[in-house]
C-alpha cells in the first residue's frame, strides 16, 4: 500500500531509466495518513493491518464472517458496501466458495476510480481478469499484488504498468 500510493517503485524505474535529467521530476505519490482503509478478513493478519494503518492516521472499517466486538472499526454486512466507503481495499481473508473472486467487477465499480487494491491473501480472492481490465480503463486507481490467480504467473498487461506493484509472496 505504501508503494503504490508513494509510487516508489515507479519513481525508482523512473530515475533508473534515466528519465529524470531529460523530463524533470515524477509525479508524487500520495500519503496515507487520512486513508479510509476496508479490510476484508479481520482474523490475526487483518487485526495486525488495522493496527499499523490505524497508527499511520487511517480510518478503518472492515468485513469479516462475523462482528468483531472487541474492535473499534466500523463493520460491514458486505463487501460491496465496504468497497462504496473505502479508499482502499485490503483482502485478507481465507479462499473458499464464499470468498473467490469476492473482488469483483461490482465491488471494483464500488471502490471507483481513486481507489486502490491490495491483495495479501489467495489470489482467486480476486477477480483477476476484471482487476486487471479495471486497472487498464482507469476504473480503479492501483493494486498492490502478492498473490495471484495462476502462480507463479502474473498477468503480463500488469508489467508495465506503474500504479501497480507486484511481489512474490
Amino acid at each position: 500500500l505504501v508503494d503504490v500510493l508513494r509510487r516508489v517503485s515507479a519513481a525508482e524505474r523512473f530515475v533508473r531509466r534515466g528519465l529524470w535529467p531529460v523530463q524533470g521530476g515524477h509525479p508524487l505519490g500520495s500519503k496515507i495518513g487520512g486513508r479510509r482503509v476496508g479490510i476484508i478478513g479481520l482474523g490475526n493478519i487483518g487485526s495486525q493491518i488495522a493496527k499499523r494503518l490505524q497508527a499511520l492516521g487511517c480510518t478503518v472499517c472492515y468485513n469479516s464472517r462475523t462482528r468483531k466486538d472487541s474492535v473499534p472499526y466500523k463493520y460491514f454486512t458486505n463487501v460491496h458496501d465496504l468497497a462504496v466507503e473505502s479508499d482502499v481495499l485490503v483482502v485478507a481473508c481465507a479462499l473458499n466458495k464464499a470468498t473467490r473472486h469476492i473482488i469483483s467487477k461490482d465491488v471494483l465499480e464500488a471502490l471507483g476510480k481513486d481507489g486502490v487494491i491490495v491483495n495479501i491473501s489467495r489470489g482467486a480472492n480476486v477477480d483477476q481478469a476484471e482487476l486487471v481490465r479495471a486497472l487498464k480503463e482507469g476504473r480503479i486507481a492501483g493494486a498492490g499484488l502478492d498473490v495471484f490467480e495462476n502462480e507463479p504467473g502474473a498477468p503480463g498487461e500488469l508489467f508495465c504498468m506503474d500504479n501497480v506493484v507486484m511481489t512474490p509472496q
